[in-house]
């Protein structure tokens, strides 16, 4: 490998690592946003003494579902934070043990090496 290629590589996992960042600071600004809009929605509800919404069962879906959605979706943040700012963490290592990439078929293999009535 010559000097201009190992420059294109280093350029392209620079780039590659450029996007990622930029990919998960645009899902935590999307995520304040939505999840500013989500306060207030519940804020106001609830605050409102001449409520429309006199369904006592709806207002109860509605009080978890604005709860729980930046509840999973934090978490799911979480996770891709992670994923871009941290190459060998915890949860990568999980992951490769559980999706089937090089290192699993690697596993496999030997293992149905050594098995001699595959």
């Amino acid at each position: 490998m010559n000097t201009s290629e190992k420059e294109q590589n280093r350029y392209k996992r620079a780039k590659k690592r450029v996007e990622d960042e930029k990919g998960f600071y645009n899902h935590l600004v999307v995520y304040i946003v939505i999840n500013i809009i989500i306060i207030c929605i519940n804020r106001f509800i609830y605050t409102d003494n001449n409520n429309a919404f006199t369904d006592k069962g709806f207002i109860e879906w509605l009080n978890w579902n604005l709860l729980a959605t930046p509840i999973l979706w934090g978490i799911g943040l979480l996770i891709h934070g992670l994923r871009v700012f941290k190459k060998n963490n915890f949860l990568s290592k999980i992951f490769k043990r559980f999706v089937f990439g090089s290192e699993w078929e690697k596993r496999k293999i030997k293992e149905l090496m050594d098995k001699e009535d595959f």
